[in-house]
């Protein structure tokens, strides 16, 4: 799966690389350069940092729906609280 970013994304990301290559080993990176490593990074790296979030996100999900019988639980018979209080009523066999 090829990680796609948008124009603007790549825009944005141009300048914090440029910094980085210049502050770390000394070199100026064009726009062009720039956008290689970009995009060496998104074929490379992307793809394991993307199979991490999908698993992560996976785990959490999965401790949300495992949790889900004690976050919406809804107590039955409510009414009367659980007890029997008031005549019991015989059921209607005309139906």
């Amino acid at each position: 799966m090829d990680i796609k970013l948008s124009p603007d994304t790549v825009k944005r990301l141009q300048g914090p690389i440029q910094r980085f290559v210049s502050e770390e080993y000394g070199e100026n990176l064009g726009q062009l350069g720039a956008d290689t490593f970009l995009t060496f990074c998104l074929k490379e790296i992307g793809p394991a940092i993307y199979n991490q979030a999908i698993a992560d996100a996976q785990s959490c999900m999965q401790e949300r729906v495992t949790d889900l019988e004690n976050i919406c639980f809804a107590e039955e018979t409510s009414y009367w609280g659980g007890t029997k209080k008031g005549m019991q009523r015989k059921p209607d066999l005309r139906r």
